[in-house]
C-alpha cells in the first residue's frame, strides 16, 4: 500500500501534538526534522509515535561513528525510521544500517534534495546514490516528486526499495510521483490550510488511487 506521510516541520511542541493530533487519523507516519527535534527535544519523537510510527528525518551525513551515534538516539527514543544522506559514502551508510538492525528500524538514504539546488551537486550522482543504497540493504530511497523523470530513473535503479516523494504542495511536485513511488511527504500544504483535516483527506483519496 502507498502511503501519506505527514511532515510535521513546526517549532512548537504543543502546535506539533495538535497537528499530529487532529491529522493522525488521516495519514500512515509522521516525519519531524531539525527544526522541531531542536526546538523541543528529542523526546518529541517518543510522543509523537504513540499516533503514528515516526520518520527521524535528521539527513544524516557524517563520519560512521557519528552517525551511528545520532541514529542510535533516534531509535532509542522511539523512531521507526532515520534518513540519511547518500553522499556521505558506504561506510557511514553500513553503520546507520547496523544500529537500525538492532531496533528493528529502517534506513531511508536521500537520492537528491526537492529543491532546485538538489540538482546542482546531488542530481549528478544521485542514481549511483539510489544504487549503492540498494547494494548495501537499506530500506528506501527519498527521492524528489518535483522532478518526474529523475524519479522514474531511480524507481528502475531501486527495484525493491520503497521510495518516499517529498515536494508535493508547497514546491510544486506532481501528484503523479505516486506512479513510481510508495508514498508522498507532505507538510505546510496540509497544516497549514484552510481546512488541514480536508486537505489531507484530499491527498489520502489521491495515496488510495494509486495504490489499487
Amino acid at each position: 500500500m502507498k502511503e501519506l506521510v505527514l511532515a510535521i516541520d513546526v517549532e512548537d511542541r504543543r502546535v506539533a501534538l495538535r497537528i499530529a493530533e487532529e491529522l493522525c487519523d488521516l495519514v500512515d507516519r509522521f516525519k519531524v526534522n531539525y527544526p522541531l527535534i531542536l526546538s523541543s527535544g528529542i523526546r518529541i519523537i517518543s510522543e509523537l509515535s504513540e499516533m503514528k510510527p515516526v520518520i527521524a528525518d535528521l539527513k544524516i551525513a557524517d563520519v560512521p561513528h557519528i552517525s551511528a551515534k545520532i541514529a542510535n538516539l533516534a531509535f532509542r527514543n522511539d523512531a521507526k525510521a532515520v534518513i540519511v544522506h547518500g553522499f556521505a559514502g558506504s561506510d557511514s551508510l553500513k553503520a546507520v544500517l547496523n544500529v537500525a538492525k538492532m531496533f528493528d528500524g529502517e534506513v531511508y538514504v536521500v537520492t537528491e534534495l526537492s529543491s532546485p539546488g538538489g540538482e546542482e551537486f546531488m542530481g549528478k550522482v544521485s542514481l549511483e546514490i539510489a544504487k549503492k543504497a540498494k547494494e548495501i540493504g537499506c530500506h528506501g530511497l527519498i527521492a524528489p516528486a518535483t522532478r518526474i523523470e529523475k524519479l522514474r530513473e531511480i524507481r528502475k535503479k531501486a527495484e525493491g526499495m520503497r521510495i518516499l516523494c517529498p515536494g508535493v504542495g508547497a514546491q510544486g511536485g506532481s501528484l503523479e510521483a505516486l506512479r513510481y513511488a510508495d508514498g508522498i511527504i507532505v507538510g505546510r500544504s496540509i497544516y497549514e490550510a484552510d481546512n488541514p483535516r480536508n486537505e489531507a483527506k484530499r491527498l489520502k483519496e489521491h495515496v488510495q488511487a494509486y495504490s489499487i
